[in-house]
């Protein structure tokens, strides 16, 4: 894990328990930070420590980040990188803030890159159980996945993903867009497309593999198309998206709505019409 970080950094990163390590922050000439458990420290070459003591990582190391994530060839991941991230060999999610070069409405480039965001993927096992037991009592069904970012989303589709191939050995697809979903166990009945935009994976996926359950991250409107394809054809779909309540979602196109409360905490679940499930 974290394998691509330059040597002072990856021995910053060394001080600090792995499993409470969320999220990374890398910012030229500005101090290093990490989010421990859902709270954001600065971390100096003894780990945690003051802001006058952190590492300053500079622009020389970001672009090692970036070379090293991508097996020492930056052309083989430029697609990922014109979308703004790049994904590391175990799951971890490097999100990219630079300059972007654009010919007509298409970017052709990223460069001058300034700030990374790295996030760690987690198996927490059994962090979906209450999920899957409020959710399918009368069967299994399509679920949304709602809150702000960072809140444990992904981890929880994760293991919601194991748990149902575990518990029903049906057929399921996950949609990856990002390589991030896919990191960790996922169950022995998962088929696993990546790095594809939802609509091409969900009918490349529909058609190919037949699945009972496709299940995908970090849903935006332009994506309920290719939901709405799933669930007419009888598909249970899970997903995700950055939204905090249930008036935002764009189209009711689920049978429960899971709003978090908090990292990895179960809130309301509600059905289409917005009322409560008990």
């Amino acid at each position: 894990m974290l394998d691509f970080l330059p040597p002072r950094l990856e021995s910053a990163v060394r001080h600090v328990n792995l499993n409470l390590l969320y999220e990374l922050r890398v910012r030229a000439e500005k101090p290093l930070r990490a989010n421990l458990a859902g709270e954001f420290r600065y971390l100096g070459e003894k780990g945690v420590c003051g802001r006058d003591a952190a590492l300053l990582p500079t622009a020389e190391e970001i672009g090692e980040i970036i070379l090293s994530a991508s097996g020492r060839s930056v052309y083989a991941v430029e697609n990922q990188l014109r979308q703004g991230f790049l994904t590391g060999a175990e799951g971890e999610r490097i999100g990219i803030a630079g300059t972007y070069v654009y010919d007509g409405e298409k970017v052709l480039s990223l460069h001058h890159i300034t700030s990374l965001c790295i996030r760690v993927p987690h198996a927490v096992k059994d962090c979906a159980a209450e999920i899957y037991g409020r959710c399918f009592r009368e069967g299994l069904c399509s679920v949304l996945i709602l809150s702000p970012p960072g809140e444990g989303k992904t981890t929880i589709l994760r293991d919601l993903c194991r748990l149902v191939c575990e518990r029903t050995s049906l057929n399921v697809l996950v949609s990856d867009e990002r390589g991030e979903l896919s990191a960790g166990g996922l169950g022995p009945t998962a088929d696993v497309i990546c790095y594809a935009d939802k609509l091409t994976a969900f009918t490349a996926g529909i058609r190919a593999m037949r699945p009972d359950i496709i299940v995908t991250d970090e849903l935006l409107s332009v994506d309920y198309a290719a939901v709405r394809r799933a669930v007419e054809g009888g598909i249970v779909v899970f997903a995700s998206a950055h939204l905090k309540s249930f008036e935002d979602v764009h189209e009711k196109l689920f049978d429960r709505y899971v709003l978090l409360d908090g990292l990895g905490k179960v809130g309301q679940i509600l059905d289409r019409e917005g009322s409560c499930v008990d």
